[in-house]
């Protein structure tokens, strides 16, 4: 069985006609004093100009002290028109540093910044939560994020999934229960 299959119609949006100096962030991080700046590799893969943009909003972000979140969000269909794996990892690359929240799922952290996960095979299935942490440990010792999740999804069937997640904060790690764990 093969997971579920998802369809991204974002081409010519006006979203991903922005571009650098369209939006005045210091009046929405200064002004009006906006605490927290989320966005994600979704949005960073619809032009050219929007990694740009997304640079430009997490430096003025962190001029005011607000709060920022990343979703890795890796998409190969919107990338593979913008440079594919490998420009999504220079772009996550430049981006990290002004991340404090970074958030990915099972082949986000592998595709979207280039960390793999030890045990996952080619078709995440197959996976250790210990994998998880060890590589979360390595992306923490390169990145200054305050707080690092990811979702751990086994897919049983296109519409089954076993989910769970585990969070990295403060030097610690917490997992979610499972369905009738206390």
């Amino acid at each position: 069985m093969r997971a579920a299959l998802g369809s991204y119609d974002r081409g010519h949006t006006a979203v991903s006609q922005l571009k650098p100096g369209d939006i005045d962030w210091d009046q929405v991080f200064g002004k009006q004093g906006a605490r927290w700046f989320h966005t994600g590799g979704i949005f960073c893969a619809l032009s050219h100009t929007t990694p740009e943009v997304t640079l430009e909003a997490m430096q003025a972000a962190r001029r005011y002290g607000t709060v920022v979140s990343y979703d890795l969000n890796y998409r190969a269909s919107l990338w593979k028109s913008h440079g594919g794996k490998k420009q999504a990892q220079d772009v996550n690359r430049r981006i990290a540093p002004f991340v404090d929240v970074m958030l990915g799922n099972e082949e986000d952290f592998s595709a979207a910044l280039g960390y793999e996960v030890p045990g996952m095979d080619e078709y995440h299935s197959t996976f250790e939560v210990e994998g998880f942490k060890q590589m979360i440990g390595k992306v923490v010792k390169e990145h200054p994020f305050q707080v690092v999740a990811t979702t751990l999804r086994k897919a049983k069937t296109a519409t089954q999934n076993d989910w769970g997640a585990i969070c990295y904060s403060d030097g610690n790690f917490y997992q979610a229960k499972k369905p009738g764990e206390s």
